[in-house]
């Protein structure tokens, strides 16, 4: 996107320590900790807990002028069941509408849209999750355009394998260095961690590498002379139970919004469905 500037938006860090409790319907676990979970979870002894995994994942990104509605991704190859997804829209702030998905998931809003800062509030970022999802084959998301058709769109879609569970997420915005820090993550036992880099400065060719044994999976870093939302995805898997961040070393400085997901497995003990 051309010309933004950060400014830094900070959010309350949400942390999750799970004990016994039976969620009854879909709710939040609140306090000074919070999870997310299905609606029939029973959460109870977290030893054997199943390991999450990364899945399939994609990056859809239109650009300035040429995009299309509704935008949908390339399909990827999910589990039919026990996968959580993840889904977020950078672009236009009236084209952040609910996902849809061809497997007719269930799609919940994480905190509110982020917006770029400085004049370029028509823009912002959107988190949606779909807990203990239903999957499948050639499995899309489309996002409906509403405000702007053709305008410039980003969307990484993500499964988390064997995850029921969102542990941990947090969501901050760096304002422009060379090292952009996320905010922290809890875990309560293995999990596979998230980060999403949104870079908001006027340029078309960068670089994003984040530390601490993250991986990138997908990146829209090589923009167009027409514009596009730069977006970098990374993952790493952790063993045990621990506070996780990641910092983003990138080039030429900028700011950045940044999200960090902690995915977390159902209890074993659970067999109900």
């Amino acid at each position: 996107m051309h010309g933004r500037h950060a400014h830094v938006v900070s959010r309350d860090r949400q942390t999750a320590i799970v004990v016994a409790l039976l969620i009854v319907g879909s709710m939040v676990v609140a306090g000074p900790a919070r999870a997310y979970l299905r609606a029939d979870a029973t959460i109870g002894n977290l030893a054997g807990q199943a390991s999450p995994s990364l899945g399939a994942h994609t990056l859809l990104a239109q650009s300035e002028g040429l995009g299309a509605t509704p935008a949908v991704t390339s399909p990827i190859d999910t589990q039919a069941s026990g996968s959580s997804l993840i889904v977020l829209n950078g672009g236009y702030a009236g084209n952040a509408t609910t996902p849809i998905d061809n497997y007719a998931n269930h799609w919940k809003q994480l905190g509110g849209s982020v917006p770029y800062q400085n004049g370029y509030e028509a823009f912002d970022v959107t988190a949606y999750i779909a807990l203990s999802a239903e999957g499948g084959t050639r499995h899309t998301v489309s996002i409906a355009k509403s405000a702007n058709a053709s305008g410039e769109i980003s969307l990484p879609f993500i499964e988390v394998r064997q995850a029921g569970l969102l542990q941990d997420f947090a969501q901050n915005y760096a304002a422009p260095g060379l090292v952009l820090k996320s905010g922290e993550v809890t875990t309560t036992g293995p999990a596979t961690l998230i980060a999403v880099w949104w870079g908001d400065g006027g340029v078309k060719r960068m670089t994003a590498r984040p530390n601490n044994e993250f991986s990138v999976i997908d990146s829209y870093l090589m923009l167009p002379d027409n514009s596009g939302v730069q977006c970098a995805v990374a993952s790493r898997q952790v063993t045990k139970a621990g506070t996780y961040d990641v910092s983003w070393i990138g080039s030429p400085i900028q700011g950045a919004i940044l999200w960090l997901f902690a995915f977390q497995s159902r209890p074993t003990n659970d067999h109900r469905r």
